[in-house]
């Protein structure tokens, strides 16, 4: 078994512009209904931070997966919140192929965010060819 590591960096803050000028596409053409949900501040609004940890975190999984040039959409990746607030990556449809297809059996995740930038890392296990 191999590794691979997929890491990424976001502004919040161009994060929060999209949110603002693009608002409901933006948020359905890259999360899930779910990460839209687990993305929430307190007072129920959008919250900037959570969802550059969650948009990073989904850049790493590209990376990991290798992307080149085949399509993925941004929902196929992802990012659940447990119990606990613990993170992890959840592939489904095209984003799942692709893993199969790169031989990807597990992925790990770690997000943060710090002052103006969220990031994430990414690390799969993967068979060796």
């Amino acid at each position: 078994m191999g590794l691979r590591v997929g890491i990424d960096l976001v502004s919040i803050d161009a994060v929060e512009e999209s949110v603002r000028i693009h608002a409901g596409r933006y948020l359905r053409r890259v999360y899930t209904a779910r990460e839209v949900r687990d993305c929430r501040a307190p007072d129920g609004a959008p919250d900037p931070r959570k969802l550059a940890r969650c948009f990073a975190a989904k850049e790493a999984a590209l990376k990991v997966l290798d992307v080149d040039d085949e399509s993925v959409p941004w929902p196929s990746i992802e990012v659940r919140t447990d119990h606990l607030g613990s993170q992890s990556i959840e592939l489904t449809g095209a984003a799942e192929q692709l893993a199969r297809k790169r031989g990807v059996t597990e992925l790990e995740l770690s997000i943060t965010h710090e002052g103006p930038l969220a990031a994430a890392i990414v690390v799969a296990r993967v068979r060796d060819e």
